[in-house]
């Protein structure tokens, strides 16, 4: 997957996390508000992941010379 695909994933996985907690918040479903923030969390991971992937390239262009 490229750094962009990694980004947006994540997004979209840290958006329907916390929409799942609010909706669990409101019903009081524990097991949904803790679905939600696992979506969340993995969210963020991945759009870890394309910032490392964005930092890999970046130096690996400096050190071929290559903009």
């Amino acid at each position: 997957m490229s750094s962009t695909t990694d980004k947006i994933k994540g997004l979209a996985n840290e958006a329907a996390g916390n929409v799942k907690q609010g909706v669990g918040k409101a019903t009081g479903n524990d097991r949904l508000v803790a679905e939600g923030k696992a979506q969340e969390l993995k969210g963020e991971a991945q759009k870890t992941v394309g910032d490392v992937k964005d930092g890999a390239k970046t130096i690996a262009d400096k050190i071929t010379g290559k903009r």
